[in-house]
């Protein structure tokens, strides 16, 4: 039935009696895959006479869809010539099984939304293609901010156009710290940043259980939302790639001792319930906004981005939070975060590459930024426009563009990017639930991880 259904859909695509985005949103509902849609518009004998089309893919849910698909329409309108179709597939920051299965057969899309730090895995790889000759010796290294220009180019060799960045924080819950007295004054900007063990203080005392003796509320659920592995590393000063002697370095001592103090601040709460809390909602798994626990009221404190300034409204406006800086190991330390985002690549096999470097100029350039930044708001990655003081009136956005940003931390671009993220995971899982000490899992991922990267030296990650 689905079959003949679809086959009904494209007869009246090709007949002009429904349009684009009607079947494009009739067959996902068939659960036809983003290979044949794309298959379906390219074949479209009509539609072929009027514009060439570029397809674009993403693997973005909403609202980040919805941003984009305006981004879409608006360079729609203001090009007769040139025509972009956005595509929603499966995938997430590592995982582009779909694109790289779809590059293969020959049936990939045009333009495709690639997390950042993955680029140079990607076109070590084989499955990018280089853009030098669309640039025609320009340089667009001032253009970025550097540390996304760096991440969008592999040995010297631009594959990517940077599209957003981020920044993290330690976001707080003013009305529930007030009711268990603590004083969020302490938190305040202005003050500097709190240590991880006064923040662990802080949080025992908003902690609740159940009469089974499980916890009904935490103050810090130590490895949700953006609690990630570099988000340790890094704000414990530590270094996950030694560039001189190309080597990952996840047993780094700030590393190291960044997942230390996760591992024993799950160890003083019962691992077992901890993860009864935390793990339904980790960092790892994507939850519906409402079910959020910082939204929810069921946690204090959580470590996000600049994107929360959209959430929170939205899902929670009722609750009264502040935004603090990442806590410090000691008093007098610097805080330290890091940033990430996600870029334009054409892969290989595009159809369409003039096209598509038609619609990535304006999907990464400055229209499609400033789109993505009012309507998402995700930070831009073009210099002029994190100097445009009239996009940042919001004091808390203005603090993460132009406190945070700019000594913000990258994950390094690398060859094994995607691996050496998803060994890490592996370990801060099993760090997190006590399962492994911090030192010896961290040492693994060295071990399964630089043998990939050795056939790749040196790397220049500039």
């Amino acid at each position: 039935m689905a079959d003949s259904t679809y086959r009904d859909l494209v007869r009246k695509l090709r007949g002009g009696r429904i349009s684009r985005r009607h079947f494009m949103q009739s067959a996902a509902a068939l659960g036809v895959s983003a290979t044949s849609i794309s298959s379906a518009l390219r074949a479209n004998p009509s539609y072929a006479q009027e514009a060439s089309e570029v397809v674009f893919w993403t693997t973005h849910t909403e609202p980040e869809l919805s941003s984009l698909q305006n981004i879409v329409d608006a360079f729609n309108a203001g090009n007769s010539d040139v025509q972009a179709t956005l595509v929603q597939v499966l995938g997430d920051e590592t995982d582009t099984t779909q694109l790289m299965t779809a590059v293969r057969g020959g049936s990939g899309p045009d333009v495709y939304m690639l997390d950042r730090f993955i680029v140079a895995q990607r076109a070590a790889e084989g499955v990018l293609q280089d853009l030098s000759e669309f640039l025609g010796g320009e340089d667009p290294s001032e253009t970025y901010v550097p540390f996304a220009w760096a991440e969008a180019n592999f040995q010297g060799t631009p594959f990517a156009l940077p599209f957003d960045t981020d920044a993290r924080a330690l976001f707080y819950n003013i009305g529930m710290l007030q009711e268990a007295g603590i004083d969020p004054a302490q938190l305040d900007i202005a003050n500097g940043p709190i240590t991880w063990d006064s923040l662990a203080e802080m949080a025992t005392q908003l902690n609740e259980t159940d009469a089974d003796g499980n916890f009904s509320r935490m103050g810090f659920a130590a490895y949700t939302d953006q609690a990630w592995h570099y988000t340790y590393g890094f704000a414990f000063g530590g270094n996950f790639f030694d560039e001189a002697a190309c080597e990952v370095t996840p047993d780094d001592a700030g590393v190291v001792a960044g997942h230390q103090w996760l591992y024993d601040y799950v160890a003083a709460l019962d691992p077992q319930k901890v993860n009864a809390f935390a793990g339904p909602v980790a960092a790892t798994v994507t939850v519906p906004e409402e079910q959020q626990v910082f939204i929810s009221e069921r946690v204090a404190f959580t470590i996000t981005g600049n994107w929360y300034l959209k959430t929170l409204p939205q899902y929670a406006p009722d609750i009264e939070y502040g935004v603090a800086l990442m806590p410090v190991p000691n008093e007098g330390d610097e805080s330290a975060t890091w940033a990430g985002g996600w870029s334009a690549v054409i892969p290989q096999g595009a159809r369409n590459p003039e096209g598509a470097w038609q619609f990535m100029q304006h999907l990464a350039g400055e229209a499609g930024q400033r789109t993505y930044l009012e309507e998402v708001g995700n930070l831009p990655t073009i210099v002029s426009l994190l100097e445009e003081s009239s996009l940042f009136t919001d004091e808390r956005l203005r603090f993460f563009a132009q406190d945070l940003l700019p000594t913000a931390r990258n994950r390094p671009p690398l060859p094994v990017g995607a691996r050496y993220w998803d060994e890490l995971t592996s370990a801060w899982e099993r760090i997190y639930l006590n399962q492994e000490e911090p030192e010896s899992a961290l040492a693994a991922v060295k071990d399964r991880v630089q043998p990939d990267l050795q056939g790749f030296c040196p790397i220049d990650v500039v």
